[in-house]
């Protein structure tokens, strides 16, 4: 099996050399450096070569993502396995997207990590399922973000604006000709963008959160 080198980058002294010895006494690893700054890292990355950046987000006074597009801009042959002790649900996201192989939480095993490693080493992902469900949560949260941040349609404007003036369903229908349903359909839409399930809930956030955009158009037929 071919040897797998590593650097550690991880600003708690006694986690990373206690780490390093539990690496070093397998076959296939071995540690060529350990950093505890990006500036420490990214001159070892030229000196040392390594295959596999062993990286914690929290740096101190610096974190993990900016290290991470450096690696990404200038070393993109290094594979970068996350190892920390938590991240939220949107930064696990930003970490992957940044270029990251995986995440591996602190609270796992070290029998867990060397296969992480072996994975990413291979040219895998790895991601427990911890950080999968983090991953999921914070791809939900952007995703209603971007949803709420999406400007009404026409329709959607005018139906809003017809709950604002007090109209039924089969009102709002008659004033912009069109069918209930179709007024139902856009005020289901109205509910998911804000986040609510009912009218007055509905009016509610229109107005504290969204006058400006939501409630600032001249009304269209």
């Amino acid at each position: 099996m071919a040897e797998i080198r590593l650097l550690m980058v991880d600003d708690h002294n006694l986690f990373r050399e206690s780490l390093g010895r539990v690496l070093e006494s397998t076959d296939d690893f071995r540690v060529v450096g350990q950093c505890r700054t990006i500036a420490e890292t990214l001159q070892a990355l030229t000196e040392l070569q390594p295959d596999i950046v062993l990286l914690d987000y929290d740096l101190g006074a610096e974190n993990g993502i900016d290290l991470l597009r450096d690696i990404r801009e200038s070393h993109r042959e290094v594979r970068v396995l996350m190892v920390t002790a938590g991240l939220s649900d949107e930064l696990m996201l930003r970490v992957m997207e940044s270029g990251a192989s995986g995440i591996f939480l602190k609270h796992n095993s070290p029998d867990q990590l060397l296969t992480a490693i072996r994975q990413v080493a291979a040219g895998e992902i790895w991601l427990d399922q911890a950080a999968l469900r983090s991953l999921l949560a914070g791809s939900r949260t952007r995703a209603e973000a971007s949803e709420l941040s999406r400007p009404l349609t026409t329709r959607q404007r005018n139906v809003l604006r017809g709950i604002l003036d007090g109209l039924a369903n089969k009102e709002i229908a008659g004033r912009l000709k069109v069918s209930e349903s179709a007024v139902k359909a856009a005020i289901q839409e109205l509910f998911q963008k804000a986040g609510v399930r009912t009218r007055s809930q509905l009016v509610r956030i229109a107005i504290e959160k969204h006058s400006a955009d939501w409630l600032n158009y001249p009304p269209e037929n």
